[in-house]
């Protein structure tokens, strides 16, 4: 496998010439420049590239091993780790008042994108942390959060999601773990949870987990889950965290993919914690880590995309097999078929729209936390929410086709363990079914976040996006998408109004095309401003424009058969009889 290359150039281009991340940092009154955001950003490839990339292979075959009750991580990820957090990279946009950088989000989620591309196991130690930590400080008392923030924000300490039982997976509602109080602040906590990503592991400190459990008067469903700090270690009678607390490993999830995360299955029996929120209003909580976690997800499949684009856009310049078009020339790089151009363009599109598409977000994220006036704040926090199922079931689907589509430019050798293209494959897949599977995410957009403010949300959306087609029309290198972009919103918004006031049946047959619509048409918003922006130098950026006219040309044309689908009701999904499957 070749040498990881950091994307940072694109980044360059993203932020200065198409996001205008100057202007929208000093709208916010962030001190940041986008001459150091590329600084940020080249010394995070460095870490990628040069410490998690060669361990991605080792790690995927080693894997991780639980002996005598405790995790062993794969060789090198202990290191790799302390590395990460003496850099200061844990803290990269947390807030400072808990030790944190404060640096923008959107520097966070290309960092999280670099980490996906060369080490997806070791990407969601820290991930899974941030979310926690997300989680504690939006809802945590204040005595919780001066405890356990600053080492978590620091990296000292990680911390994992304890959500997920065995007759309990998406439906909350049947979990069973309970939570006995004590008679002072702390309560007993008792169950067994699976699929609890880095639920243990030998990098030292503690591991705060955030439990979904129910109290003794709860009421029934999901009205009743409350959320609990259960951490690894409790404090001694010095204040230092040297107690091991009444829970342990069960089992090693066996995995298809991300063998080096440790993903357990984890027993509480009695064991302390502390109530985080609100008795019976956990899900709020955990919503909070989940929407966070979701948006990091999505950019998981973006970089396993980006990094599988590297290898086999390199593999088809080199590798020699049949003759050139007109026949002339044998053998000729397959760099040359029309068939293997077709996968690697449809990969590289996907990849550099979405890189734009997550900027934009983050951006408006930053916005939603930092903007002076309450209303923008608001307005940004609505646009966040309406993308994030989108970012995260549209780039995880793209980002496991695009795995499979450059594993098949190597033919056979992406079928072997030596080229690392299966492994690929093989991480890229859990992306769909984590944190909300894909087909939940649908849902969501179509029954929840399109109705949001009575549609106001969405349809602010697409005049933002409609504004920029509009000014991009003009600009001669961008006029091909942005025409093409034009006729898919507008076929978008047909396919929105018709589902307005849908029942669930309709919503539920139509909902998994209507969010692939609905991303193809922001990609193609990204490609238009995209091939507006390199009419500053086409010297420089032309490969911009030819990349955004394969995207409206082969690409775009796809909006008109997902429009069929999301017409067609549900009436040929019910038609077979239950006993008949």
């Amino acid at each position: 496998m070749r040498d990881y290359s950091p994307p940072v150039s694109d980044y360059r281009f993203l932020l200065r010439e198409v996001l205008q991340f100057d202007a929208a940092m000093a709208e916010i009154g962030q001190d940041v420049d986008s001459e150091l955001a590329v600084a940020v950003l080249q010394e995070a490839g460095k870490l990628c590239a040069h410490t998690l990339h060669p361990l991605n292979r080792s790690g995927d075959a080693e894997g991780c091993r639980l002996i005598g009750g405790e995790i062993h991580t794969p060789s090198g990820f202990p290191r790799a780790y302390k590395e990460f957090v003496d850099g200061g990279w844990a803290g990269l946009s947390a807030d400072p008042e808990h030790g944190g950088q404060g640096l923008p989000f959107i520097l966070q989620l290309w960092l999280d994108e670099m980490m996906s591309a060369t080490n997806l196991s070791f990407g969601l130690f820290p991930g899974l942390t941030r979310g926690a930590t997300e989680a504690i400080a939006s809802h945590a008392s204040e005595d919780l959060k001066s405890i356990y923030l600053p080492p978590l924000v620091s990296g000292e300490w990680t911390g994992a999601m304890a959500l997920t039982e065995s007759g309990a997976g998406t439906d909350l509602a049947l979990l069973k773990s309970k939570a006995v109080p004590t008679g002072d602040d702390t309560y007993n906590v008792t169950g067994q949870k699976i699929f609890i990503s880095s639920g243990d592991h030998d990098f030292g400190g503690n591991i705060v987990h955030l439990v979904l459990a129910r109290m003794p008067d709860a009421p029934p469903g999901v009205k009743g889950i409350s959320l609990f700090l259960v951490p690894k270690f409790l404090a001694d009678e010095t204040g230092a965290f040297t107690l091991r607390n009444s829970m342990s490993v069960g089992s090693l999830e066996e995995k298809m993919g991300i063998h080096a995360q440790p993903t357990c299955v984890m027993n509480y029996d009695e064991a302390t914690g502390w109530l985080v929120g609100e008795p019976h209003r956990g899900l709020a909580a955990m919503f909070t880590m989940m929407n966070a976690e979701r948006l990091m997800v999505g950019i998981q499949g973006l970089g396993i995309a980006g990094a599988a684009y590297q290898q086999a856009a390199a593999y088809a310049a080199e590798r020699l097999q049949g003759r050139s078009a007109d026949g002339a020339r044998n053998p000729v790089p397959i760099l040359e078929h029309a068939d293997v151009r077709r996968m690697l363009l449809n990969v590289r599109t996907f990849v550099e729209a979405g890189r734009a598409l997550a900027g934009w977000t983050a951006l408006q994220l930053d916005r939603a936390r930092r903007h002076p006036d309450v209303g923008e704040r608001a307005k940004a926090d609505n646009l966040v929410a309406l993308l994030t199922p989108v970012v995260k079931a549209g780039f995880s689907d793209m980002g496991f086709e695009s795995a499979v589509q450059a594993q098949q430019v190597f033919g056979g050798h992406g079928y072997v363990r030596e080229w690392g293209m299966e492994q690929f494959v093989r991480d890229a897949r859990i992306a769909q079914i984590y944190e909300g599977t894909n087909g939940v995410q649908a849902m969501d957009l179509v029954s929840r976040k399109l109705g949001m403010s009575e549609g106001v949300v969405a349809e602010s959306f697409f005049a933002i996006v409609e504004v920029d087609l509009a000014a991009a029309a003009e600009v001669e290198p961008a006029i091909r998408v942005a025409a093409a972009t034009t006729e898919a919103l507008g076929i978008l918004r047909e396919a929105t109004s018709a589902l307005r006031g849908a029942d669930s049946s309709a919503l539920g047959a139509a909902a998994v095309d209507y969010l692939r619509l609905f991303l193809l048409v922001s990609l193609g918003w990204m490609w238009t401003r995209m091939a507006a922006a390199a009419a500053v130098d086409m010297s420089l950026y032309g490969d911009k424009v030819a990349l955004a006219n394969f995207y409206a040309a082969r690409v775009l044309p796809q909006a008109r058969g997902l429009a069929a689908a999301v017409s067609a009701g549900p009436d040929t999904l019910t038609a077979l009889a239950a006993d008949s499957f």
